[in-house]
């Protein structure tokens, strides 16, 4: 019974819209007694780093084999010398161990298998199925040939031509085959490639590559191999070495399936089975390795784990947590068919998470100076604070307060607009936790910018309680000038500009598509004196601003960084709520 069988809904961009197929592939599996247990693995290449796409990816694999009572294998597909580096390894593992899955013992790697693989390559030979081909990289395409569509719009596939060494004898394939093992000839002079059907309609069942000659320094062979496997004739035979018994693999891998199928087969080993499922599309970003690995080179992001990647690192810089993430993905679901899945959802996944945990405090990205006239000179006091409304045991904290105070620009206005409920000459406040404020006045620069604004505070009204009744409609958080902690907020919104910046490529450009002003870096903030002592990637909500997450940079003269992870406007069930009505 084929994957397609069981193909769920279509997806959109809502969550939970996949169905399980999966589950239900491996419980026939185990019901027919095609498979006694249950082994997946996730194989990764180490050519990049993990982004959100492969969360989905070894969310599949692990939580598996773990519904079902089996075991899964990381691995490492690292059949490709030129891209790939010890330092990826590093961080792939990391990655994966800091969302939470262990893959205990069970670390391997392709390049482990290179002799065996190379024994499985001459048994296909002497069965006839391979052949050691003089074509170039160039000429071989030439030969399979292409897709082209008719006047109807109808692709059709003329069939290839065969190459003029196909026939070589196998005592002659296997001598070539041999001495491209011991060096004798240059790169790229001669490929082993699988005898399948030239006529084939799946254009890769054309006598693909399986060994192709690279003198490439690999991260962990060295130069001990001068030829190396091809992805699609390792990878089957690397699953059936483990005794893997799902494959589970992107739905762009089910034009591949029929090789996997044809390389167990013929190596005559462990019948491993391949099973697609829909990678996971996401708005405002993309999930292309090579597109993320360029954005790094060329310096349009500072680095893998810029918190505006969707790489894990990325994500975990920029405050979200393991659980938020597996959340995302479950929910999501698994499906058959492609869809593209709104970030806002991820977004609100985050925030369900982060409002239950994140400690509150309160900081002022862009501070003015709220100077309280009536307060006795050089009183301290401490008002008292809820750590966290949505946990109970989080307890209090103690925030000093003073007659100066650090609010944001935004919270004054001398003209205000209509409906505007904060602080403007006549209009009282409640000051967070502490006192109602009623302004009197402002000071300005020579450029008319406000520089201080002035009020006075009701003694009766500790708490922000109003005894007498009165109607305050406006709270603007604080810190007290004395005592903040000078830190650097970094703003960070969407990488992209558009929802689908791979519809730039390749008639354009998905850089065209980046977004100039998705970092804006506040170095003169100023936070609650508890900040100083934040550990890197402890998380906060900052009160009526966001949630932010300090980040293990420091600024300018030592400064603490935060990180804005996410604002407080949760856009995800606003939408959904418009969706319902």
């Amino acid at each position: 019974m084929e994957a397609a069988d069981h193909a769920g809904n279509s997806g959109g961009s809502a969550p939970g819209t996949g169905t399980d197929f999966i589950s239900e592939f491996i419980k026939e599996d185990l019901a027919s007694g095609r498979y006694t247990y249950v082994h997946t693995r996730f194989p990764p290449e180490p050519n990049g780093w993990l982004h959100i796409g492969h969360c989905k990816a070894f969310y599949i694999d692990f939580t598996m084999a773990e519904r079902f009572g089996g075991k899964c294998n990381l691995r490492f597909d690292d059949t490709n010398p030129e891209k790939e580096d010890s330092s990826y390894v590093n961080a792939i593992k990391r990655d994966i161990k800091w969302m939470g899955y262990d893959w205990e013992d069970r670390e391997y790697y392709a390049s482990d298998y290179y002799e065996y693989l190379y024994d499985l390559a001459v048994k296909i030979i002497k069965k006839g199925r391979a052949y050691v081909d003089d074509l170039s990289e160039d000429e071989i395409s030439e030969y399979r040939g292409t897709a082209v569509e008719d006047k109807n719009n109808i692709t059709q596939t003329p069939p290839g031509r065969n190459s003029p060494w196909r026939d070589r004898s196998v005592e002659e394939n296997l001598d070539l085959f041999a001495r491209m093992r011991a060096g004798e000839f240059p790169d790229g002079s001669k490929t082993l490639r699988a005898k399948i059907d030239m006529a084939s309609p799946n254009l890769l069942e054309r006598d693909p590559v399986m060994y192709r000659i690279r003198r490439e320094h690999h991260y962990r062979t060295g130069s001990a191999w001068c030829i190396y496997p091809m992805y699609d004739f390792q990878h089957p035979l690397s699953d059936a070495k483990e005794g893997i018994t799902h494959s589970l693999c992107s739905l762009e891998y089910e034009i591949h399936r029929p090789l996997y199928d044809w390389f167990i087969r013929e190596a005559g080993v462990f019948p491993s089975r391949q099973i697609e499922f829909a990678r996971l599309n996401m708005t405002r970003t993309v999930m292309s390795k090579r597109w993320l690995l360029r954005l790094v080179q060329e310096k349009r992001v500072s680095g893998w784990d810029d918190p505006r990647m969707p790489t894990i690192a990325g994500l975990r810089r920029r405050g979200y947590t393991p659980e938020a993430i597996r959340s995302f993905v479950s929910q999501v679901g698994i499906a058959k068919t492609d869809s593209m899945v709104d970030i806002a959802f991820l977004e609100y996944c985050l925030r369900e998470h982060l409002n239950k945990t994140s400690r509150r405090v309160m900081a002022v990205l862009r501070p003015v100076k709220l100077i309280i006239d009536n307060w006795p000179a050089g009183k301290v006091e401490e008002v008292e604070a809820v750590n966290n409304p949505e946990d109970a045991g989080a307890g209090m904290r103690k925030i000093p307060f003073s007659g100066e105070l650090w609010i944001e620009g935004e919270d004054f206005e001398e003209t205000p607009p209509p409906k505007y409920f904060r602080l403007y000459p006549g209009n009282s406040v409640r000051l967070r936790y502490a006192y109602i404020v009623t302004c009197t006045r402002c000071e300005k620069d020579a450029e008319g910018r406000v520089t201080a604004v002035h009020a006075d505070y009701d003694p009766a009204t500790r708490g922000g309680n109003a005894p007498d009744n009165r109607k305050v409609k406006g709270t603007i958080h604080w810190v007290s000038a004395p005592h903040a902690v000078t830190l650097e907020a970094r703003l960070y919104d969407y990488l992209f500009t558009v929802d689908r910046p791979m519809d730039a490529a390749p008639g354009g450009d998905f850089v065209n598509s980046l977004n100039p002003a998705s970092l804006e870096t506040l170095p003169l903030a100023c936070g609650e004196p508890c900040l100083a002592l934040a550990a890197p990637e402890e998380r906060f909500q900052f009160e009526r601003l966001g949630y932010f997450v300090r980040d293990p940079d420091t600024g300018e003269g030592g400064r603490p960084v935060f990180n804005r992870t996410v604002g407080l406007r949760d856009t995800w069930a606003k939408m959904q709520g418009k969706a319902n009505k």
